[in-house]
């Protein structure tokens, strides 16, 4: 490195003609992932090794360029070269006749004076032609080692290590324009200069790679120069070299350190990760059998709840796809009583010896057909619903104007049966929900309410809607109420089940899919309520009937 004079501070396409082609059918791999290292662990020492290797790499190269260094240097130089310029030129020059520089005094001065080991002084004449050399006077010699046998390296080659020559090739990048101009002259360069009356400075390189700190002053009697003194120093790279070695012990333990982190990341990150990873991938191959996630509970960071989310996330579809099993089994169970009624019917029909018979044989059919027809539209009701909340908004929905609407419609269409009534204890009711799944809750609630309703003296079904709490919330509590027999206290629960049914004295067989009331809860636990079954009592204990009490959460914004 050197400083010169004046130092500053998608697939291709198969073609239109192609024709028709059968798709290619790609099956998924079943088969474990093989994993030969961990990546992340190898991303995390490689991000960090890197910054590293730049951090180090970038303190060596800014050694390169320690410019304070150098101008010490150089001014220290210049203030001796100055001191010797002006003894030369009082005890050494004579100007009459014509300004001359004398040999044999300047280089008596020369040994009389104290030249330190690592700086030598050269004077030149006006000619360019040494007079004295510091080095020479003291019987000093440089000494160059002659090349290996067979080495057919040129002379004056760069003889540096490599990565010296690198980190000085980085080092460039910072140096000014003046300082690579001073890199590039020779000793010959910088005399030529000083002879013109100018003191010149900087940093150039020797023949073998190696730099020199060097400081040519012209001597003048007077105005005329009639020589040159030099000074050179050349301990430069072995004090970059110096500084470099004082940087190793910091490098080797930041070194440490960053392997100590990555392997601290590699633990703490990476392996989690890794856990979670191949427990997913376990369970996608387990064919239906339950795989616990990493218990990664005592974790308080974003691993730990990465785990939780996980483990809650398998665990739901566990149990969806055990509800999916349950409800395959009991919709087959459903389905076969009416298909085996009708293959007993039509095993007997060719049998009957009347029309009487035959025409009750066909009523059975009839009554079966029907009752899968029903049966088949409610199962794909609730199958579909579950899809059909997930994809629709919720929006402000005003309960008591639902309700109201609701009830309305019912006493429009319904000649007789019960009376039913709708007792609001607030004009409005806002909530976020979907209007129409949850006036399908309050059409099942009611249906169910009249059926069960008594036919032999009045009866009436109320609808009340009124302000309440859940779960220290505000929410509006929905209740419908009939006047029948109740539920037995033992189904209180067991009667939002799936194809349960109780139907009252009296009624058809297979009129009841026993799908309403779970897909009523169905629809209030996706809107976040509870909907429960209770029985009205009277003051002597009596049950007076049936009551569905809903609650919902109160729109709040």
């Amino acid at each position: 490195m050197a400083w010169g004079i004046a130092i500053r501070n998608r697939d291709r396409s198969e073609g239109d003609d192609a024709g028709f082609r059968w798709p290619r059918l790609s099956w998924p791999r079943l088969t474990r992932p093989r994993w030969s290292a961990p990546r992340l662990a190898q991303i995390i020492l490689a991000a960090n090794g890197l910054a590293l290797l730049i951090l180090i790499i970038g303190m060596l190269a800014v050694s390169e360029t320690r410019r304070g260094l150098v101008e010490a240097k150089i001014d220290a130089l210049r203030a001796e070269g100055e001191l010797i310029a002006n003894i030369l030129a009082e005890g050494a020059a004579e100007s009459d006749p014509t300004p001359v520089l004398l040999d044999g005094e300047a280089r008596a001065i020369l040994r009389q004076l104290y030249v330190p080991e690592d700086v030598r002084v050269r004077i030149f004449d006006k000619g360019v032609r040494t007079v004295a050399d510091s080095h020479l006077l003291v019987s000093r010699f440089d000494v160059e080692p002659l090349p290996d046998i067979g080495d057919t390296g040129a002379p004056g080659r760069d003889q540096r290590p490599v990565f010296t020559r690198l980190l000085e090739g980085l080092g460039a990048l910072l140096r000014t324009q003046e300082e690579r101009e001073a890199l590039r002259r020779s000793l010959r360069d910088e005399v030529d200069l000083a002879i013109l009356g100018e003191a010149v400075s900087g940093v150039r390189r020797q023949e073998d790679g190696t730099r020199v700190v060097s400081v040519s002053i012209p001597i003048q009697p007077v105005q005329a120069v009639v020589g040159v003194v030099t000074l050179e120093s050349f301990d430069l790279d072995a004090l970059i070299a110096s500084e470099r070695r004082a940087l190793l012990p910091f490098i080797l333990l930041a070194a440490v350190v960053t392997i100590l982190s990555s392997l601290a990341l590699t633990v703490f990150i990476a392996r989690p990760v890794r856990r979670l990873a191949l427990a997913a991938h376990e369970a996608r191959l387990a064919g239906g059998r339950r795989v616990k996630m990493p218990h990664l509970e005592g974790r308080k960071d974003e691993i730990g709840e990465l785990g939780l989310a996980l483990h809650a996330m398998t665990e739901a579809l566990y149990d969806r796809m055990d509800a999916i099993e349950q409800f395959a089994a009991d919709v087959a169970h459903e389905l076969k009583n009416p298909l085996t009624s009708i293959r007993s019917a039509v095993e007997v029909l060719p049998k009957a010896a009347d029309a009487e018979r035959r025409d009750r044989l066909l009523a059975v059919i009839q009554s079966d057909v029907k009752r899968l027809d029903r049966l088949i539209t409610d199962i794909s009701r609730a199958s579909r619903l579950d899809a059909e909340l997930a994809r629709e908004d919720t929006a402000p929905v005003d309960l008591a104007a639902l309700l109201r609407d609701i009830v309305q419609s019912y006493r429009d269409s319904r000649g007789d049966g019960p009376e039913i009534v709708f007792e609001p204890a607030a004009e409005a009711a806002p909530i976020r929900g979907r209007a129409g799944p949850l006036g399908q809750v309050v059409r099942n609630l009611i249906d169910n309410a009249i059926t069960f309703s008594p036919e032999d003296r009045p009866s009436k079904v109320r609808v009340s809607l009124f302000r309440g709490h859940r779960d220290g919330f505000p929410a509006w509590t929905v209740t419908v109420e009939d006047d029948g027999p109740g539920i037995p206290p033992d189904n209180l629960e067991t009667v939002f089940k799936r194809f349960y049914t109780d139907r009252p004295r009296g009624a058809a067989f297979g009129t009841h899919s026993g799908l309403g009331l779970a897909i009523a809860r169905q629809i209030v636990k996706a809107h976040g309520g509870s909907i429960l079954a209770e029985n009205r009592t009277g003051p002597d204990g009596a049950v007076k009937g049936a009551r569905f009490v809903i609650l919902l959460p109160a729109d709040r914004g």
